[in-house]
């Protein structure tokens, strides 16, 4: 049997703690290489990573590998074709722009002006901690109307499952947290579905076209969402301060131009995606470059490699609010597996900005400093701030 190549010794270490300056390296030479420590090919350019997105019929998400399927079951996330469209088709609808900014673009601001007036007064906080977490958790609470967990409930549950995932990602044993945390997050799902029929929240409005969803296709859909929406809005929203904290003055700038903030929302996705990637498994022989990938294979596509290819990013390391292009970002993906939940985390980026405009002096604690870490999912540990209190 033929040996892989191109091959990168690359450490996974390497890739948690701040992958760019390898994946540039690599990134200049391949369009994609054979990671052993992976056990899988990585796709490293922009076009190749969109290109293998699109092509659902060569690089699947169903497999018994795929991690998050692994925990959840089949879903959205873990199908494709027919089966994909049958657990996505209910929810695309309730999730478009219009539906999700008149559904919970008021709930946004409010609650992100809440967790702000929260902490105003002591002048400092960890804003994921206060902000970013319980603001992404609080979203999807109301938009699956899930009232019986609180919002540090759904931060522990999908805090193991976020470990689980990495964790079989990076090979090692499948973790019995992450089940039990899906299983207590299953039943508050079941319990929302019971006394939601005809409601107004987003979940009601899916199940009226969820006919042929059985009960546990049903949660695992809408886990997958709350996973989602969790998970990489809190790390979107962490990102974006970590970038604007990081130079004096540039968050008030933001904050108070909605033209820019929007520009600078895009160019922090663009810069440190909350996913850096995502796993398919080839069908059939193909070629990715020069790499020849066999039927069977793990490929990892790496957003975070994509969204810093110098062939359409000009100074690709540089944050810039202002960066013309910054939404051709592959951050929330393409083709059938376009993430649903991006309508929403936009608007919940807009609303922690808004609610920050109101502390006078917002700057980085200089004696914590923040930078995001992760293997699949990349946020800092903490965003330390401080600020002048009234």
């Amino acid at each position: 049997m033929a040996a892989r190549t191109p091959v990168a010794e690359v450490a996974l270490a390497d890739l948690e703690r701040d992958p760019h300056p390898v994946l540039r390296a690599l990134r200049r030479e391949h369009a994609a290489v054979w990671v052993p420590a992976l056990d899988g090919w990585m796709v490293l350019t922009r076009d190749a990573v969109l290109a293998a997105m699109r092509d659902d019929a060569a690089l699947t998400v169903d497999d018994p590998r795929f991690s998050t399927g692994r925990i959840t079951g089949p879903s959205m996330l873990s199908t494709d074709g027919p089966e994909h469209d049958r657990h996505r088709r209910p929810f695309a609808r309730p999730f478009r722009l219009d539906a999700v900014r008149a559904a919970l673009g008021p709930a946004a601001d409010r609650a992100a002006t809440r967790l702000v007036d929260a902490v105003a007064d002591r002048g400092a906080a960890d804003l994921r901690a206060a902000l970013a977490g319980p603001l992404a958790a609080e979203m999807m609470l109301i938009a699956l109307g899930l009232d019986g967990p609180g919002t540090g409930d759904v931060l522990g549950w999908y805090a193991q499952i976020v470990d689980a995932v990495t964790r079989i990602t990076a090979g090692e044993a499948d973790p019995p947290e992450g089940h039990a945390a899906y299983r207590a997050l299953g039943d508050a799902i079941r319990a929302s579905l019971a006394a939601d029929a005809g409601g107004e929240t987003l979940l009601a409005a899916a199940l009226a076209d969820a006919a042929d969803l059985a009960e546990d296709e049903l949660v695992a859909n809408a886990a997958v969402l709350l996973f989602g929406g969790v998970e990489t809005t809190e790390g979107m929203v962490a990102n974006l301060l970590h970038h604007l904290l990081a130079e004096p003055g540039l968050i008030e700038r933001v904050a108070a131009d909605e033209a820019l903030a929007a520009g600078a929302i895009e160019e922090s996705l663009r810069m440190e995606p909350a996913a850096a990637v995502v796993d398919r498994y080839a069908t059939r022989d193909l070629e990715i470059g020069t790499a020849r990938i066999r039927a069977g294979d793990l490929v990892v596509l790496s957003m975070a490699s994509a969204n810093r290819d110098e062939t359409v990013f000009d100074d690709p390391d540089r944050f810039d609010p202002g960066r013309a292009n910054a939404r051709l970002h592959t951050t929330f993906a393409a083709g059938p597996h376009v993430c649903l939940g991006m309508h929403l985390a936009r608007i919940e980026a807009h609303a922690a900005l808004r609610a920050l405009a109101g502390l006078p002096g917002l700057r980085a604690d200089p004696a914590a400093p923040s930078a995001p870490t992760g293997l699949v999912f990349r946020k800092p540990a903490a965003v330390a701030a401080l600020w002048d209190p009234a």
